[in-house]
């Protein structure tokens, strides 16, 4: 007697191949490639790049965390922003044993930015000035070069 074959989109468990019987494929680029870091982690060796540069001006700057965080959060209900008035980082000084923190906000910056280069000079841009606000300096004695194209 003939015993019904089951139809394979019937058969449980995960699905090994695509349609066309090819098995899964692999990642894009091997993980050493730049291709290969995500958007976020090339946005913070961007951030870390800045903050190498200043640091063998100001040794100082040791002392002070550097973070990259998605957007800013809002102060409080109904705080709202308008499209020219969205922060691109933050200063926090240090207090209660706490360290001084910097933020750059990564999708306000990347927003604002087509290329690579571009993203660069304004993540340095918003680095200089969030120094230049915990030192209580100017941007230009942080970063000479500041608002140079």
């Amino acid at each position: 007697m003939d015993t019904p074959v089951p139809h394979p989109a019937a058969a449980p468990g995960p699905r090994r191949r695509d349609r066309h019987g090819r098995g899964m494929r692999g990642p894009v680029a091997p993980p050493q490639v730049p291709l290969a870091a995500s958007r976020a982690e090339a946005f913070a060796d961007l951030v870390q790049d800045s903050v190498d540069r200043l640091e063998r001006r100001w040794p100082q700057l040791a002392e002070i965390d550097f973070l990259v965080l998605e957007v800013p959060r809002l102060g409080g209900p109904g705080e709202r922003w308008d499209e020219d008035a969205v922060p691109l980082g933050g200063a926090v000084p240090a207090r209660e044993g706490r360290r001084a923190r910097v933020v750059v906000y990564r999708r306000p910056v990347e927003l604002r930015t087509k290329g690579r280069d571009e993203r660069a000079a304004l993540i340095h841009e918003v680095v200089v000035e969030q120094v230049a606000e915990l030192l209580g300096l100017t941007p230009e004695t942080v970063d000479p070069r500041y608002g140079e194209d």
